[in-house]
């Protein structure tokens, strides 16, 4: 991978956290959070959101494959994922 890759990738990581940061901090304020506790909520959502993220991405491509191999077999009577 090349330098610019790299650094385009760091910087869209940078925004997609930052904005799940700051999503996460408008609704813990609006939800009427206030104070020190406001810091612990912002820091728990955004972690959360971002674990989930990083648990369902993965997981949507593995099922997108597991469908796509079991609905389009290369042959026209043949199922590549068979039940036993």
């Amino acid at each position: 991978m090349s330098q610019k890759m790299k650094k385009i990738l760091v910087i869209l990581s940078f925004t997609l956290i930052i904005s799940i940061a700051f999503a996460s901090l408008g609704i813990a304020y609006l939800g009427g959070v206030r104070g020190l506790g406001l810091l612990g909520v912002w820091f728990f959502m955004t972690c959360g959101i971002v674990v989930v993220l990083g648990q369902l991405i993965p997981a949507g491509i593995l099922l997108a494959s597991l469908l796509g191999g079991t609905v389009s077999s290369l042959r026209g009577g043949e199922v590549s994922v068979t039940a036993t």
